[in-house]
This record gives C-alpha cells, structure tokens and sequence, in this order.
C-alpha cells in the first residue's frame, strides 16, 4: 500500500458518519450490522473505488437508508430476490441484512467489485447471501426469483429486459431511479409492453423516515 494512501484512509474513516437519528426506526436491529457496512463502505469502499470519497459525508442519508425503505415495496412473502449491478452492495447487501429469510443474489460483472461484495458478505456474516460475477443478461433464464433491484444501473428501457429475465412470472422490478424517474418511464413504454409488464409507476418509499423519499419504478412481470 502506497504511503499516500496510508496517509488517506485513516481521515477518510475519521470521516464516516454516525447513524443518524431516524436510522434506528428504519434499521431496528440490523442497525449494527449497517453500522459496520457504513464503516467498510467509507473505508475500503473509497479505497477499491467503489463509491467516491465524497459521497462518504452522506452514506446515511443518500445510500444506506435511501435504499432500506426499498422494504416497504417488497411482500412479506417474497423469498428470492437478485440486486442486478449491485457495485457497492447498494441495495442489495442493505435488504439482506432487513430480510434475513430472503435468499438474496448480488449481480456483478466486474472482479473488483465481486471481490468487494464477497468481502463484505463474509465479514458481515450474511448468509443469505451469493454473490455472482456475470452480466445479468448472461443469467436470463437461470433465476426466477420474486424481486429483481437495481440502482444506478442503467437507463429503464434498458433495464426493463434485463430485469424481465431474472424474474419469476408475477414477480416485481423496483428500479431505484432519480426526478427524472417519469420520463424513463414514458420511454420505456414499449420496452415494458414487449415483456407484456403491467401496473408500471413512479413511487416514492420512506416518506418520513428519509429525505427526499426514494423514488422508485415498480413493475410487475407478466
């Protein structure tokens, strides 16, 4: 390790903030468990590249609680779910530890960050979880699971085939999107009419507990 970056990462650590006061309504007890995620996310997370240093200040706010409240979207009953470009873990190692008795599958095409994810699904002792290196596209036809996520992926029309292969027949898409969530929907119309999708819309989960509320597309497969 290079003297820089000995010099870096303990202010980057000195950095990470504490939970905020709404974390513990939303966590419960998985809270320690995100505690430790947030610590691996603004250390080593900036160190492998996986999240840049400035989003370290807001990994509460903007990452951490922005995709738990994906929670409220997902039924009671759901017991298979795979996170497609999972990166940092973000959302998919965050709903692992929310719903322990989902089977959860992190999607990653990249070996760095397989190796990020394997990492921290190890030393945060979850196992319900795998962690598997491939383009989701690459999978189509070999999981059926009950939720598919995303975030940060790509745009809808793009991922709505992705996604439409993963997941079982009724089973639903939460793609994590930004303000611009309305007009990849009305793009992704005929994407979405091609897979024969239904009830696809805009919502927004967490109101009250983080702010903005995430806005999220959901849809459901044929």
């Amino acid at each position: 390790m290079s003297s820089l970056l000995v010099m870096f990462l303990p202010e980057v650590a000195a950095a990470v903030p504490e939970p905020p006061e709404g974390a513990t309504s939303v966590f419960g007890p998985s809270l320690r468990d995100a505690e430790a995620y947030a610590r691996i996310l603004g250390t080593r997370g900036v160190e492998w590249g996986v999240i840049g240093p400035r989003e370290v200040p807001r990994l509460w706010d903007r990452h951490l609680l922005n995709c738990a409240v994906l929670t409220e979207l997902i039924d009671v009953g759901c017991r298979t779910l795979a996170d497609i470009g999972s990166g940092a873990g973000l959302p998919g190692i965050v709903l692992a530890m929310l719903l322990p008795q989902v089977r959860v599958t992190l999607v990653e095409p990249l070996e760095r960050r397989v190796k990020f994810l394997t990492e921290c699904v190890v030393e945060l002792n979850l196992g319900n979880v795998a962690v598997v290196r491939s383009r989701a596209e690459d999978l189509a036809g070999k999981l059926a699971v009950d939720v598919v996520t995303a975030r940060a992926v790509a745009p809808l029309d793009r991922l709505v085939p992705l996604a439409a292969g993963l997941v079982r027949r009724g089973g639903v898409v939460l793609a994590v999107k930004g303000s611009g969530a309305g007009e990849e929907l009305a793009k992704a119309q005929p994407a979405l009419r091609r897979i024969g999708a239904r009830g696809a819309e805009v919502l927004r989960a967490g109101h009250g507990k983080v702010s903005p509320a995430t806005t999220v597309v959901r849809f459901f497969a044929r």
